[in-house]
């Protein structure tokens, strides 16, 4: 359970990176409205999942999921990148995560 806590305070923490482009430096009152929900959820939800997951691990997974989505969707909403070496380094931050859960209890 602790896993699937984690992994849904990594998404939001996708959500309130994405929504800090949205916000245009917290002017917009909807997207930053949005973006301070999503902070909220996500550091509470990695402080549930802190209970019972160790804590470097916790951290990693969590900034690497958010690394990973922030980095996907900004491929997709804002036309980033998609060079080959940035997509493979992607892909080793999510070998980094899934190493990490194979090696936690």
């Amino acid at each position: 359970m602790a896993w699937l806590v984690l992994i849904l305070a990594g998404l939001f923490e996708v959500a309130w990176a994405v929504g800090l482009k949205y916000t245009h430096g917290f002017t917009r009152l909807v997207p930053s409205l949005w973006t301070l929900a999503s902070m909220v959820a996500s550091l509470g939800l990695l402080g549930l999942a802190l209970r019972s997951l160790p804590l470097g691990t916790a951290y990693a997974v969590w900034t690497g999921i958010g690394t990973i989505g922030t980095a996907l969707l900004g491929i997709v909403l804002f036309q980033e990148s998609t060079e080959a070496m940035r997509l493979a380094c992607i892909a080793l931050i999510l070998l980094g995560i899934v190493g990490l859960k194979l090696v936690t209890p």
